[in-house]
């Protein structure tokens, strides 16, 4: 956090010193502006003054020797002012200076012109005596006494000497300048720093506390933060993101502990259903066993091959199930004939039904077409059916057949067996934690006695569907029968 603010504050300061260079160069540069026009305003009409009152000039007379005694006299009165003659193409032509000063012998005339032309100010000339350096300067032309344009007298505003004094002067009044900046510079910088703090670094570190303090706390505690950091908006619009992340974090814990202990529920009714036929099993081969060789009943072995068969189906269910639930079974979706399915059902189960007194109705009479995998959906109609068939008595009927409705194509798996409670109904009908996923969900339930017996069936038929993204609805009523409505999609 320390070295956080740290870099905010060198940061914000070191952009904050920019600023105020960058706002020094250009009040520099706007000073320099407006005394410049000041000056040339000031003394616009200076040349022409001078060529008024000295003959020569007024006459025209541009020569070096002749006005040379002329500037001194001019340059003794305006020490800052530097005078030169020049001829109509801008070449200089006299000065009252020495010959290494000049550094330039001729000047811009577009400038001259400019200036002639009345156009606004300030406008910056060629300095005679610098190669790169321009400045305000005034001019008139010069007229010769026969009305011929000699050349022009150009003076110089703030010449060599005005220079050296400036810069005196400057250099004294640097230090003054630089210290009242830093000065401002370190109260701007206090109080940026004041900003930081109460504005962003307390709400942060404040924020760090807090988690630190949420960190300590267990999950089954309610978790927040506090609703308002005081000075920053960001922070409390973290604050706000964070609270809901907490939140769904609870949520999710208190999920996959209901689903831990439903789970807990299902393994212990499944340990059930592999006991009873392994259990049976053993049985029958005991008692085979302790038996006389002339007692023996083949009977007994019969008994106990079909437990072994219904241990080994079972087993089977508990393989298909867990890949199913692994996601290594795919759907292959493609168009299917209802009636060819429904005929393959009726083929596999009419023996059994018939065996126990059961009718076995199927119905399509719509011919429907349907969008599935037709491996699949046969292996809910066949575990539907069987589980039907353990459960519905002797005279009962299960029923297969479909119905439109709303434009919805609906397939029915219809018994009069024995139903079910609302919680086994519940624990049908939550296909997923999330839809499109193929994990199981596990339904809590208060108590050992009510434990749901939906088998490992009726819980592939649950990983299928979820599989097959068919929607199911379950109606069943304890004692009079259970009825299946599998939500397809009609070709």
């Amino acid at each position: 956090m320390t070295r956080l603010f740290t870099r905010l504050f060198l940061v914000a300061s070191a952009i904050v010193l920019m600023l105020f260079i960058a706002l020094w160069q250009w009040l520099q540069l706007n000073h320099e502006f407006s005394r410049n026009q000041v000056q040339q305003s000031l003394h616009k009409e200076l040349a022409e003054h001078m060529a008024h009152i000295n003959p020569l000039l007024s006459q025209g007379v541009t020569s070096d020797a002749a006005l040379k005694e002329a500037f001194h006299d001019f340059m003794l009165l305006g020490p800052s002012f530097e005078i030169y003659t020049l001829d109509p193409e801008g070449n200089v032509i006299a000065y009252d200076a020495k010959e290494e000063k000049i550094k330039k012998h001729r000047v811009d005339i577009n400038n001259i012109e400019q200036f002639l032309n009345g156009q606004n100010l300030p406008i910056l000339g060629t300095d005679p005596r610098s190669t790169d350096v321009k400045k305000i300067f005034s001019v008139s032309q010069l007229i010769t006494a026969n009305g011929l344009h000699s050349g022009y007298l150009y003076v110089i505003i703030g010449g060599e000497d005005y220079d050296s004094w400036q810069a005196l002067i400057n250099a004294e009044n640097r230090p003054k300048i630089w210290g009242v900046t830093i000065g401002y510079w370190i109260i701007f910088a206090l109080i940026l720093l004041m900003l930081l703090l109460h504005y962003f670094t307390r709400p942060i570190q404040k924020l760090v506390n807090d988690l630190q303090h949420l960190k300590k706390q267990p999950l089954g505690h309610q978790l927040r933060l506090p609703k308002r950091y005081r000075g920053s908006l960001e922070i409390n619009q973290l604050s706000e993101h964070i609270n809901q992340l907490l939140v769904e974090i609870q949520q999710q814990q208190k999920q996959v502990k209901q689903q831990q202990q439903a789970k807990q529920d299902f393994l212990l009714h499944l340990s059930h259903d592999l006991k009873t036929p392994l259990t049976a099993l053993l049985g029958y081969i005991d008692t085979w066993l302790i038996l006389p060789k002339e007692q023996r009943d083949a009977a007994l072995i019969q008994y106990a091959a079909n437990s072994g068969q219904t241990l080994q189906q079972l087993l089977a269910q508990l393989l298909e199930l867990a890949a199913l639930e692994n996601g290594q079974i795919e759907a292959q979706v493609k168009q299917v004939d209802l009636n060819e399915l429904l005929a393959q059902v009726r083929q596999t189960f009419t023996p059994r039904a018939e065996s126990l007194n059961v009718s076995l109705k199927l119905e399509n009479p719509n011919n429907q077409v349907i969008l599935t995998d037709p491996q699949l959906m046969r292996r809910v109609l066949n575990n539907l059916v069987d589980n039907a068939l353990r459960y519905t008595p002797s005279g009962g009927t299960i029923s297969i057949y479909t119905q439109l409705k709303q434009g919805q194509l609906w397939l029915t798996v219809e018994d009069t067996g024995a139903g079910m409670h609302q919680h086994e109904v519940e624990a049908l009908t939550q296909l997923s934690l999330n839809q499109g996923e193929s994990k199981p969900v596990y339904v809590k339930y208060d108590n050992d006695n009510s434990l749901p017996q939906l088998g490992v069936g009726l819980a592939i038929v649950r990983q299928l569907l979820t599989l097959l993204r068919c929607p199911i609805n379950i109606n069943s009523t304890p004692g009079e029968g259970s009825q299946f409505m599998i939500e397809i999609a009609p070709q």
